[in-house]
């Protein structure tokens, strides 16, 4: 009994036909198909020679048909954009615990699940690729974050941070975009906290000098400003119906993290770890989801604007 397929299919899959001098059927089809292009011309030259001409096609020819010529089938359409890419930043880490909260919670850890529950929900919507500056407890100077950011030619970079202050009433979150000039007494103090944060790299690191700030904040192009800002009210917006916010939330000043000339970058404060309220909801998962969320509504809102579009894919 002759093999047939498995799946019981024989009958739609007929062996090739041959005739005359042994041309394949198939060579006949890309003859008279429109599927020259897709084969050289000197291949299709020798199988035409060798092919058998019949008495009908000598009529029809000797008749003065005119044969439409054989083309390529068209390329419609082209490749989507890339996904824009959003560098995520859990600030501190390894031997750097950024601020202590009351109850003994290091700074470096809830900004880093934080940041990895930002990243999930940004994944799972499909829509970006997200890297992340570290993804364990370590420690990363401060212009290496920077460098990290510019090496996945990042589209939007955010820094995630819970910090502290002397005045432990003071709660909510706020976002952060860099200039040479402090926005606020509160800020200039909470801009020199984290660019000291270099001094666990060793004596080396020298970032936080106000000379080199006010350098290359000069250097940081209006595009880039603009983005930063745009980002910064999109978190705002995204954060006020759900999660408390200072009175005065947008801020700015010198900060090291926020340097990247061409990428918009802004450090966001999700709470302040000197509050025991902040503190004690930041330990929570399901309140890090609703920051995470209103994050990836801001970042959509941000993405949605075809300057930053245009911005992000080039």
């Amino acid at each position: 009994m002759p093999k047939g397929r498995p799946d019981g299919n024989d009958a739609l899959q007929p062996a090739p036909r041959r005739d005359g001098a042994g041309v394949p059927d198939l060579a006949r089809r890309l003859l008279v198909g429109g599927l020259a292009g897709l084969a050289p011309a000197t291949a299709l030259a020798r199988v035409a020679a060798h092919a058998p001409v019949h008495a009908g096609a000598i009529h029809h020819h000797a008749a003065g048909a005119v044969h439409a010529p054989l083309h390529a089938p068209a390329i419609i359409g082209r490749a989507a954009p890339p996904r824009p890419l959003v560098m995520l930043d859990p600030g501190h880490g390894g031997k750097d615990p950024g601020a202590i909260g009351i109850s003994g919670t290091y700074e470096k850890h809830v900004a880093e699940a934080a940041a990895s529950e930002l990243q999930r929900q940004l994944e799972a919507s499909g829509r970006y690729r997200v890297a992340m500056t570290r993804a364990d407890d370590r420690f990363i100077p401060l212009e290496g974050r920077v460098d990290i950011a510019h090496s996945h030619k990042a589209s939007l970079f955010i820094s995630m941070h819970a910090d502290a202050l002397t005045n432990r009433a003071v709660r909510g979150a706020s976002v952060y975009t860099l200039s040479s000039k402090a926005s606020d007494r509160q800020t200039a103090m909470l801009a020199r906290t984290e660019n000291s944060a270099d001094r666990y790299g060793g004596p080396q690191v020298h970032a936080d000098s106000p000379e080199v700030q006010e350098i290359l904040a000069s250097l940081v192009t209006e595009e880039t400003r603009h983005g930063a800002a745009h980002m910064a009210s999109s978190i705002v917006t995204a954060f006020r119906p759900r999660i408390g916010l200072l009175q005065h939330p947008s801020r700015h000043a010198s900060f090291v993290v926020l340097k990247s000339a061409d990428i918009p970058s802004v450090l966001v404060e999700m709470g302040f770890m000197s509050n025991h309220m902040d503190e004690a909801a930041l330990r929570q998962a399901a309140h890090r989801m609703v920051v995470a969320g209103a994050m990836v509504q801001a970042i959509d809102r941000y993405f949605a604007t075809d300057s930053m579009v245009t911005h992000a894919t080039g």
